[in-house]
C-alpha cells in the first residue's frame, strides 16, 4: 500500500501541509520576537510608551521596523519617536 501512487500523493500533501504550517508558525514567532526587541529598544531610548504609540509601532511593516531600529539611535525624546511615526504613516 505504501508504494501506491494514491498513498504517495496523500503522503506528499501531508508533508507539504506540515511544512507550510511549520514555516508559518516559525515566521509568526520570529515576528513576535522582532516586535518585542524593537519595543524594548524604543522604551530604553525614550521611556515608557503610550498604548497608542505602541499600537502604531506594532502596525509597522518589517521594513519599517528595521528603519525604526536604525532611526531610534538618533532619538532623544518621545517627541522624536512621534515625529518619526508621523512621517512613516
Amino acid at each position: 500500500m505504501e508504494e501506491s501512487s494514491f498513498y504517495q500523493e496523500i503522503f506528499e500533501k501531508g508533508v507539504q501541509r506540515g511544512f507550510q504550517r511549520g514555516f508559518q508558525q516559525g515566521l509568526q514567532q520570529a515576528l513576535q520576537r522582532e516586535t518585542s526587541i524593537i519595543l524594548r529598544l524604543v522604551r530604553r531610548r525614550v521611556g515608557e510608551l503610550e498604548p497608542t504609540t505602541e499600537e502604531r509601532i506594532r502596525a509597522l511593516s518589517i521594513t519599517q521596523w528595521e528603519d525604526l531600529a536604525e532611526a531610534l539611535l538618533d532619538f532623544s525624546s518621545p517627541a522624536d519617536l512621534t515625529a518619526w511615526l508621523d512621517n512613516v504613516n
